[in-house]
């Protein structure tokens, strides 16, 4: 039972690591059981990266929620009445989602389910696919304990993807497209049994009964996935792609943009914390040349919100604004570079990584996210501080830069290392020493 502690501890970053053992020692001190569950036990068995931290609690998941906001520092973000589920933010960018351990009954396909308390064998065998039921006990008596009722470490093992239940695609259909995203995602074969019961659903074209909010909830998903471009392309090939209000066709304009967006995701250091939402970045990218009358169409079929819709809509024209800032600094001043868009926001960032015309604003995002963050994450936080400034700080942040500066005119030129580019990309301070710059 202790290895799969140590297991869980070593693929949890430390941010992590102190959210799991706070939310943990708050439950047992309130008398709640818990247990570590779904995603990230799926993605720390499966050998892959936690991004989130799931619990299931056998109790009332708002009054856990309250005492960590008012203990640890942590921020609620969303609560689902129905479900039970709390959604936090934890110090470190670390997002936390506790849910109540329950049953739930669907009276219709794609309806609201009726929801009532329950243990935690029979939440997890109510689950849409066995990878996502298997628990690990945070509580005392039994530590360590794994809880799998569905098999599903057996179907990690095998890479494939199978429902827990025979009408666990009918019950809530945006499963299926959440199947298409995990086949792609983590590379799995979908199991015979599952892949009879996805015909069967389109047969009864249960698709069509998916509400707005869930396929909205859905795209936000996809748009944050590394593989977004295989999605997307793979929901086109099966006939599922007009749910979310395209053509059923994408333009090959589209899907070479999306392949371009995709490395943004590949450009960043593996284990930085890089705060991001994908969301408005991908909107923009796949609706690229619809007028302005489809766009809304779009908008409304998806129900977005006003505060989503503008992130959207005013989006290229705030990058434009970091642009303009990028194009008027002279010369090769890597300090003031990585400052700038150190302080920018991201998604403006991505935006410029992908459709910005101009070449030197393209290199030089791509060098702050090919190199410049890649050495940040090597520069230790003393060296820094060695150099005046703590943690958080302007003068901080601008000693970082330095370093960073250093390091990159220290490398030997004409050397093929870590930061190389790809083949034709042009790298601006290497020109530039070749120059005498």
């Amino acid at each position: 039972m202790g290895d799969y502690m140590f297991m869980l501890e070593s693929h949890l970053s430390p941010a992590q690591n102190r959210a799991m053992s706070l939310v943990q020692q708050t439950a047992i001190d309130a008398g709640f059981n818990i247990y570590l569950t779904g995603g990230a036990m799926r993605d720390m068995l499966g050998g892959f990266s936690i991004r989130n931290l799931d619990f299931t609690l056998e109790g009332k998941t708002l009054k856990l929620a309250k005492k960590l906001t008012d203990i640890a520092g942590a921020a609620l973000v969303g609560y689902d009445d129905n479900r039970h589920v709390a959604s936090l933010r934890f110090p470190g960018d670390v997002s936390v989602r506790i849910s109540m351990a329950r049953k739930e009954t669907y009276p219709k396909a794609g309806g609201t389910p009726k929801v009532t308390a329950a243990t935690i064998h029979e939440d997890l065998l109510g689950r849409d696919f066995t990878i996502n039921a298997i628990a690990l006990s945070l509580n005392p008596a039994s530590l360590g304990l794994l809880i799998d009722p569905a098999n599903g470490v057996a179907d990690l093992e095998r890479r494939e993807l199978s429902t827990t239940y025979n009408y666990s695609l009918y019950d809530d259909p945006i499963r299926m497209l959440r199947l298409i995203r995990y086949e792609i995602r983590l590379g799995f074969a979908i199991s015979e049994k599952t892949a009879r019961q996805f015909e069967n659903a389109r047969l009864a074209k249960v698709e069509s009964m998916i509400p707005a909010y869930k396929l909205r909830g859905e795209l936000r998903h996809i748009a944050n996935d590394p593989h977004c471009g295989a999605i997307v392309a793979k929901l086109e090939q099966v006939g599922l792609l007009p749910l979310f209000g395209f053509d059923e066709r994408l333009s090959r304009t589209a899907f070479a943009a999306l392949a371009k967006f995709e490395r943004v995701h590949e450009s960043l250091p593996p284990d930085l914390v890089w705060e991001c939402n994908f969301f408005p970045v991908f909107l923009h990218t796949v609706t690229e040349g619809f007028p302005p009358r489809r766009r809304n169409a779009f908008a409304e079929h998806l129900a977005l919100s006003p505060e989503e819709s503008q992130a959207w809509q005013k989006l290229s024209t705030n990058a434009a604004k970091l642009e303009k800032k990028l194009l008027a600094i002279p010369g090769i001043r890597i300090e003031e570079i990585y400052l700038l868009l150190h302080g920018a926001n991201n998604q403006e960032i991505a935006y410029l990584f992908v459709h910005s015309k101009q070449r030197m604003v393209q290199d030089r995002v791509k060098n702050y996210l090919q190199k410049y963050l890649w050495i940040g994450q090597e520069i230790r936080d003393e060296e820094v501080v060695a150099l005046g400034g703590d943690p958080g700080t302007a003068r901080f942040e601008k000693s970082k830069a330095q370093l960073i500066a250093k390091r990159i005119r220290m490398r030997p030129k004409k050397v093929v290392d870590e930061f190389e580019l790809p083949d034709g990309e042009f790298d601006e301070e290497e020109l530039a020493s070749s120059a005498g710059a």
